[in-house]
């Protein structure tokens, strides 16, 4: 029987399991678009990013083990809204930046529990908005998205010149 369990990690003290399953989720979202950097040129400033995030901004980032094996993570920061944006909602949202579950692990439900179990932590601090990008073509993640009862609202154009 494969039991899976998630834990929170500092990520400066868990920094090469993290980065390696960036470098995957890199690896996965540049298959999806091509201006995607490369994991070497960006992770020494990502990874010191998502850290001063952790340190700065109420991060959590969660570790899925199946069976004790690190499997896959997902990780969100608080951020701040002011008056200056147009929506009614004015206090701080829970932005969630990555997210990852190995190939292997997939299908399992992991992602979904990593993301309930952000969502129960940051639910408890009394966060009552929730914003995350994906790609256009990663139907996959947009499914889940939508099954959890996210909605797009935005659309994000680019013109590359």
């Amino acid at each position: 029987m494969e039991a899976i369990t998630i834990k929170p990690v500092i990520i400066k003290d868990n920094y090469q399991v993290i980065s390696n399953m960036m470098h995957e989720l890199h690896v996965h979202e540049r298959s999806l678009f091509d201006k995607t950097a490369a994991w070497n040129d960006i992770e020494v400033t990502y990874m010191r990013h998502i850290t001063t995030m952790q340190e700065e901004c109420e991060g959590t980032c969660l570790v899925a083990y199946l069976n004790d094996v690190p499997t896959g993570f997902i990780f969100g920061y608080v951020e701040d809204q002011d008056d200056s944006r147009i929506e009614v909602y004015l206090g701080k949202e829970l932005y969630v930046s990555d997210g990852y579950v190995a190939k292997e692990a997939r299908g399992k439900g992991i992602y979904r529990q990593l993301n309930l179990e952000l969502e129960r932590i940051y639910i408890a601090k009394g966060i009552r908005r929730i914003c995350r990008f994906t790609m256009v073509n990663n139907t996959r993640m947009r499914s889940i998205m939508k099954g959890e009862g996210y909605v797009v609202t935005r659309l994000l154009y680019e013109k590359w010149l």
